[in-house]
């Protein structure tokens, strides 16, 4: 009997999750009635400085953070994404001075692969001005709407080596659920700052997967 109850606890633990959020029909309707109108932009979770291993995210009123150790999601799809201030970046939503949303061709048009600040030896010591991001889409359970993550350039390590495990078992990043935490790292220069860690956690069944690619 225990054995059965376990087996249950299991299942119910393994499906699910992922089946039922992909309401495209409901979003669709809302977006078209009550939503016409309005201007809707993805929050952002934030990875703090100093090697803090607790994300910002955002809450239901939009206006507060709560600090989550880790982000249990389905990463929808992910880009590369370049930002170059020529002073020293400070923080907040400043604008940069020059960006790529693709990372190929920065604002005013000109080449990243090309481009003087996006050359090692460019910035301080070895690295470049030119700061080299990944723009991650997170999904969580019971969620219609993905995060963004700006994944910052001490964490593109990790996420490369990820992807690649996944793609060794012939799995896309879309087709699994992920955890991502963090960690305290330190810089050649031994500046501390959070690195993003990702581990799988479980294959979407194909209920999940099936309503995860209509999302995508």
């Amino acid at each position: 009997m225990a054995k059965n109850t376990a087996n249950e606890t299991t299942e119910m633990t393994v499906s699910g999750g992922f089946s039922e959020i992909a309401n495209l029909n409901f979003l669709s309707d809302a977006m078209s009635d009550e939503c016409a109108g309005l201007e809707f932009s993805l929050d952002r979770v934030k990875i703090p400085s100093g090697g803090m291993t607790a994300f910002e995210v955002p809450t239901g009123d939009g206006e507060t953070t709560d600090l989550a150790k880790e982000i249990d999601c389905v990463i929808l799809m992910s880009h590369p994404a370049n930002a170059y201030y020529k002073g020293a970046y400070q923080g907040g939503s400043n604008p940069p001075d020059c960006g790529s949303f693709d990372g190929i061709t920065g604002y005013s048009g000109q080449s990243c692969k090309t481009c003087p600040y996006n050359q090692f030896g460019s910035g301080t010591g070895k690295a470049k001005a030119c700061r080299n991001r990944r723009m991650l889409y997170l999904l969580r359970e019971n969620e219609l709407f993905p995060l963004m993550l700006n994944l910052p350039t001490g964490s593109l390590k990790s996420f490369t080596k990820y992807v690649q495990s996944l793609l060794t078992r012939g799995k896309r990043p879309h087709q699994v659920v992920t955890k991502i935490s963090l960690r305290k790292a330190s810089s050649s220069t031994d500046i501390d700052y959070s690195q993003a860690v990702f581990k799988c956690v479980r294959i979407l069944d194909a209920k999940e997967q099936a309503n995860i690619d209509a999302m995508i």
